[in-house]
């Protein structure tokens, strides 16, 4: 089996692919586009994909790939987020200059570039942000990436544990060109889109439903769509499963005030919930 990320090896995607799928031939991918589309073109069984952080929010330009791909979300997984300051051998905190890292990356770690006056300089991802500063060779360059790019690229590390908050978690999905639903009884995640129809408070309506019917809705993100200053698109994620009969009325009456619904997933909801 393979399960394709975005990054380089030693990325947050790499370990959490090693994590949960330690059989599985894990294939780093250059863009998120890149990884939708082994799947989809069947070059990997599994893709891995960071949607929500607890500090710096929703992944930017997931929700454009989703909808369009084809793909069913399967699985999710919680990573607690943990980075390190990574300098080539011989360099110090003294030394670096410029930090180097992905721009989530360089977010959850402020307090330390503050503290030492580091200029950041974006990267495409954590681990090729390792990548670059060992082949640079260059004592005043340093990355934040997490601890196994250090193993991975030869470099030192500086300082451990720099995100600024202890609860930085990232949730990934585990997409799929089949969905895989699981059976009633066990605890669930319903993730779908919908776009609401032009009518005054459509949206009020459209999720009255759930509420009358009992069904918790934990998240609900707004889109442009088609270059229009409007938000009518929408991602939401509810406990349950379609076949609950509280969901199964709340979708029903979803359909009254919106021109399209696409279930994106039904799958296990993570323990990291409980």
């Amino acid at each position: 089996m393979k399960i394709a990320y975005q990054g380089e090896p030693g990325a947050n995607s790499h370990i959490v692919c090693r994590e949960h799928y330690p059989e599985a031939d894990a294939v780093a991918c250059a863009s998120f586009e890149d990884v939708f589309a082994a799947v989809s073109g069947g070059d990997a069984d599994l893709a891995m994909i960071p949607i929500d952080n607890s500090i710096a929010g929703r992944v930017a330009d997931i929700h454009h790939f989703l909808p369009t791909s084809g793909l069913h979300i399967v699985a999710e997984h919680f990573l607690r987020i943990q980075f390190s300051l990574l300098g080539v051998p011989g360099a110090t905190l003294d030394t670096i200059k410029t930090v180097h890292s992905h721009v989530h990356a360089l977010g959850q770690c402020r307090k330390i570039i503050r503290e030492h006056e580091l200029t950041p300089i974006i990267s495409g991802d954590t681990a090729g942000a390792a990548r670059e500063v060992a082949d640079a060779a260059d004592p005043t360059q340093a990355a934040i990436s997490p601890p196994l790019a250090a193993e991975i690229y030869g470099l030192d590390v500086l300082a451990s544990d720099i995100e600024d908050e202890d609860h930085n978690t990232t949730r990934f999905v585990v997409l799929s060109r089949d969905p895989d639903v699981p059976a009633r009884g066990q605890a669930t995640i319903t993730t779908f889109m919908f776009n609401v129809r032009n009518l005054p408070a459509a949206l009020y309506k459209a999720l009255g439903g759930f509420a009358t019917n009992g069904v918790n809705m934990t998240k609900l993100e707004s889109y442009m769509v088609g270059g229009e200053f409007t938000a009518t698109q929408f991602l939401a994620e509810v406990d349950g499963h379609p076949d609950d009969p509280g969901l199964a009325r709340a979708l029903e009456e979803l359909t009254f005030y919106t021109t399209d619904i696409t279930v994106l997933g039904v799958y296990p909801a993570d323990e990291f919930r409980r």
